[in-house]
């Protein structure tokens, strides 16, 4: 059992979040408190949606701080990496970052994709059956001198031309806007059918609204809620282009060093999102990238009280099994938005040259250009301006704690992680 002591956990009492649903209605408490604190594998379908579906078959593409090498979670599901940074492993296996951003990779991996450490034990992703990508890129603290915006248009090249079906991308730009390269790498991974999942970001972390990647079209994106399913203040932002809400608060996530923590944010929310549309892929080999988006949204669970879609819950609650087993009416089109279409009408009318008129005796009235703003140029974002979207923010979110440490034993401890403000 476990309390939390200066944002480390320490041997104590606690409260033991129980989750799986026997056939006499009783739960019983599992043998290893990790893996029962994961509430959303039951209450979120996930379990559910395994009896058809684990993801293999499928690869997820984390495009982050790196994934760790050596946690048993990630034992043979990484089958490719890079690093986008400049300064972490050319495999993308070596986290990149100070000590508050580099675990970040992993625990976001594990919520997607990892294995657990044993028999029913150890965090296990949405979608233990998927491979994984490792594509390490660089923040704040991470020394790389390589512009951020560059950074990610490689990274999303790189997860394409290496056979990734779902890339996730839990990190924000805390801005709108987003650099013309990106355009292209967004494009690229659209036409190649591919599935981009992104966080909303967090008000913890000065997230207010939404910014670039989720405020690009065609992008899935994901909100969060506590483990009530309540909309989280600080573990979650709020904008018109959210696709679904997942859990981002009681999280747990593996570290680099094998070591288990809490923590919260949108950060976790998506690659649970990211699992489950692996999961969708596997099941649906066929199916396109706009319809499993469209499968993931049109089968979100309603919010009581709520008109859907909004801008604090997007369609409703992710709904694993509905994902994976409903009859959907398929689509044309991306449910989230046309890029192409937005290019059209945003880039090319922006940048377009003002017509000459012909000498013709008379002047011609020019229509007036699209006037709305671009984007910035690329950027090197400045840890004022890029902000994680979920470094943990557990310190003052939720009132219940992860019990973890007790089945664990003497050789693995839980860690809990700070977020430098």
């Amino acid at each position: 059992m476990l309390q939390k002591t200066r944002g480390i956990f320490a041997g104590g009492l606690a409260t033991l979040f129980v989750v799986g649903v026997v056939a006499a209605g009783v739960t019983p408490a599992h043998a290893d408190p990790v893996r029962d604190a994961q509430y959303w594998l039951a209450n979120y379908g996930i379990a559910d949606a395994w009896q058809h579906s684990t993801g293999a078959g499928t690869t997820i593409a984390i495009i982050d701080t790196g994934i760790a090498d050596g946690p048993a979670e990630f034992a043979g599901a990484v089958v490719a990496g890079h690093d986008a940074s400049g300064v972490g492993g050319a495999n993308g296996r070596t986290p990149v970052g100070g000590a508050d951003e580099n675990p970040h990779g992993s625990w976001v991996a594990s919520l997607a994709a990892g294995r657990g450490n044993g028999d029913g034990a150890g965090v296990i992703g949405a979608a233990p059956g998927a491979s994984l990508i490792s594509i390490s890129v660089g923040f704040g603290s991470s020394g790389s001198t390589i512009p951020f915006a560059d950074q990610i248009a490689d990274a999303i090249h790189f997860a394409v031309d290496n056979g990734a079906d779902v890339i996730n991308m839990s990190l924000t730009t805390n801005t709108k806007d987003w650099p013309e390269s990106w355009d292209e790498a967004f494009t690229y991974a659209y036409d190649n059918d591919v599935i981009v999942v992104a966080a909303a970001g967090n008000r913890g972390s000065g997230t207010e609204e939404v910014g670039a990647p989720a405020t690009i079209p065609g992008v899935l994106v994901v909100a969060g809620v506590d483990a009530s399913g309540k909309a989280s203040y600080d573990a979650s932002s709020r904008g018109i282009t959210l696709s679904v809400a997942a859990p981002s608060e009681e999280l747990v996530g593996v570290s680099p060093d094998g070591g288990y923590v809490q923590w919260a944010g949108t950060s976790g929310a998506s690659p649970i999102v990211a699992g489950v549309a692996a999961l969708v892929r596997s099941r649906y080999p066929d199916m396109d990238a706009a319809n499993v988006i469209n499968r993931i949204i049109r089968t979100a669970s309603p919010v009581q009280g709520e008109v859907l879609p909004n801008a604090i819950y997007g369609y409703g609650y992710l709904n694993a099994v509905a994902a994976v087993t409903a009859d959907v009416k398929t689509v044309d089109e991306n449910p989230m938005g046309d890029l192409a279409a937005w290019i059209t009408q945003h880039r090319k009318a922006a940048s377009a040259p003002e017509a000459i008129p012909q000498d013709t005796g008379t002047i011609p009235e020019v229509p007036p250009l699209d006037t709305a703003p671009g984007p910035p140029n690329p950027f090197l974002p400045t840890r004022d301006t890029l902000l994680y979207v979920s470094l943990p923010l557990a310190l003052f979110l939720g009132t219940g704690t992860l019990v973890v440490l007790g089945a664990i034993g003497a050789t693995r401890h839980l860690k809990r992680s700070v977020r430098r403000q």
